[in-house]
């Protein structure tokens, strides 16, 4: 389920353009800073939490949902959610760095798929079949390395899911727009290197889409500021990072996983 390549790893390939320069920032970078809270109309977009359920599509998630932010905080629009779905399903091949779905992929490939293809808007399992979004998930949601809440199954009884068929059609009954009118399109895809930088990209135009490895502690998360202290390493992971700050002098990242609101 962790299957995002990261730097140095064979495979892996970096955005064609890195952001050096930023505007509109000020000289002093505060302690912390929130998303969440900068851009408070976009709250319900930027403080979602998604389920990417068995399947290893952080990457699709990581990069998909990061965009959606971006989305609302350039037009306001805190109404449509965009389609992980279509980017794991439709976002292969030498276009999109080599991803493979289910199987894994690079947020890198995505963005640049996201300027060429662009991505339909599409809700979580919980609104397929009722005709609001163009493609819904269709994975259902499952807990992540925690004990199933009420209604909810863990993802290690299901299996682990194919990669869903790329489809060129909205789900039936939706009739907002047709497939190709409700693609949404990037302007650029780039790169950004370093903490500052990162903090100044994230001041000036919104949420990153990140990748870190994740260590056997990580799983079992609840709280805090997480610092890997045993455990071996179980590959890469992808998610939106949404903000920093300090914690009794410990500065940390703030990010959003995929693993909806039962885990961590």
């Amino acid at each position: 389920m962790l299957g995002t390549i990261l730097p140095g790893e064979d495979s892996y390939t970096a955005p064609e353009l890195e952001r050096t320069t930023f505007v509109g920032v000020t000289a002093t970078i505060p302690t912390d800073f929130d998303v969440r809270t900068a851009w408070p109309q976009c709250a319900a977009v930027t403080g979602l939490i998604r389920d990417q359920s068995d399947c290893g599509s952080c990457w699709a998630f990581g990069s998909t949902e990061a965009f959606n932010d971006r989305y609302c905080i350039k037009t306001g629009d805190a109404a449509t959610l965009f389609s992980p779905e279509d980017t794991v399903a439709c976002c292969t091949g030498a276009s999109c760095a080599m991803s493979m779905g289910c199987n894994g992929g690079q947020p890198s490939g995505a963005w640049k798929w996201f300027t060429k293809t662009g991505v339909v808007s599409g809700g979580d399992y919980s609104a397929v079949g009722k005709g609001t979004t163009c493609q819904p998930y269709t994975l259902p949601s499952c807990a992540h390395h925690v004990a199933p809440p009420p209604g909810m199954v863990g993802c290690d009884t299901l299996p682990e899911y194919d990669t869903p068929k790329c489809a060129s059609t909205c789900e039936a009954g939706y009739a907002k727009n047709s497939f190709a009118k409700d693609k949404h399109f990037a302007a650029s895809s780039y790169s950004v290197s370093g903490v500052e930088n990162m903090q100044k990209e994230l001041m000036e135009l919104g949420t990153l889409s990140v990748a870190f490895t994740v260590y056997e502690d990580f799983e079992a998360y609840t709280s805090g500021v997480y610092s890997h202290k045993s455990g071996k390493s179980l590959g890469g992971h992808a998610v939106k990072m949404i903000g920093w700050g300090v914690d009794n002098g410990t500065p940390y990242w703030t990010c959003a996983n995929s693993w909806n609101n039962s885990w961590g």
